[in-house]
């Protein structure tokens, strides 16, 4: 027994704010911060993000995004589904599983559970969703996962050489995603690797509300520190990409996660696939963090460039560090 991915869906939530917004806000929390007109767009690329309404938590996100999802694949039954994973980043509570509220918004009656690991969450459920699958554990599985990473935005900071450890909070997204997995006698999802380098952990964080008795807001990124935390990574995954069976050239679709148009780019250089191949999803929407290849799977969907029986390429880098290789044929 095998697992195929059935479909991907995304909640984009309506709420807009501008790099010049954002700019200025962050001007206006800093007199003593001299900060260059455009220095978002010049250093990520971004032209604007996505912001989702101040009521709705992670887990409305990805319920959004579920429905979405239920309606493309005329699901009406709750039974039709087995498990249903929560990979986010945030979380509605820290007790229960934020996966629980999901479920309830949904009206599932299945068994649930969270799963975390930076921006590669979702990667990661997927490849625990097939092993489960392959055991013949569950026939059809969830994987959710919504993003409220704007209100972890640094707007103020004590020390001005501290700038640019918070810029990169300022070019996040909000967004909720959901895929379908079901049980197939063909392999679908054709195997996966995942590399971690742990001692790279201090390049991004974000603190829990109730540790050190800080507020959420504390996303801290030392980019250069964090694409040194990929040291010894690239070759990996290129390597894995072979294991696998298959050669770059020969993938249809390549997602890549994407923090910012320059990152992109050098994963991509990793990979070793030309960015042209790549579906560009940040400069509109900023860095949703797990949404990211969940969003260009769904746009991929959408826009025809993604057919039954393609060979699909999945690259995944996260804070950690981590890194994600999955390969499948949709």
């Amino acid at each position: 027994m095998y697992s195929s991915i059935l479909h991907a869906a995304v909640h984009v939530p309506p709420g807009r704010q501008s790099v010049a917004e954002a700019e200025e806000r962050f001007r206006s929390h800093n007199p003593h911060v001299s900060l260059s007109p455009g220095v978002l767009a010049h250093m990520y690329g971004l032209s604007e993000r996505t912001v989702a309404p101040a009521h709705e938590q992670p887990s409305d996100l990805a319920a959004h995004a579920a429905r979405r999802l239920f309606e493309a694949r005329e699901i009406t039954d709750p039974s039709d589904v087995d498990l249903l994973i929560f990979a986010g980043i945030l979380a509605d509570l820290e007790e229960p599983a934020t996966a629980h509220v999901v479920a309830d918004k949904l009206g599932l009656n299945c068994p649930v559970f969270d799963l975390k690991n930076a921006c590669n969450g979702v990667l990661n459920a997927i490849e625990v969703a097939d092993a489960l699958m392959r055991s013949g554990q569950y026939r059809r599985i969830l994987v959710t996962t919504g993003e409220v990473s704007t209100r972890a935005s640094r707007w103020s900071v004590d020390d001005p050489a501290d700038v640019l450890t918070a810029l990169p909070s300022l070019s996040t997204g909000d967004m909720g995603s959901a895929l379908l997995l079901e049980a197939s006698e063909r392999p679908g999802i054709i195997g996966s690797r995942f590399f971690a380098n742990s001692w790279g952990w201090r390049a991004a964080t974000l603190t829990n509300p109730y540790s050190h008795h800080r507020a959420l807001g504390q996303l801290r990124i030392d980019s250069e520190q964090l694409v040194k935390s990929f040291t010894g990574m690239p070759e990996r995954v290129r390597d894995a990409v072979t294991d696998l069976g298959v050669k770059v050239d020969e993938l249809d679709l390549v997602c890549v996660h994407q923090p910012s148009v320059a990152f992109t780019k050098v994963a991509c250089a990793w990979v070793g696939v030309d960015p042209d191949r790549v579906l560009t999803t940040f400069p509109a929407h900023g860095n949703v963090a797990t949404n990211t290849i969940p969003l260009q799977l769904a746009t991929a969907l959408e826009t025809g460039r993604l057919r039954r029986g393609d060979l699909v390429g999945m690259f995944g880098f996260a804070s950690g560090a981590s890194a994600g290789v999955m390969v499948c044929e949709w």
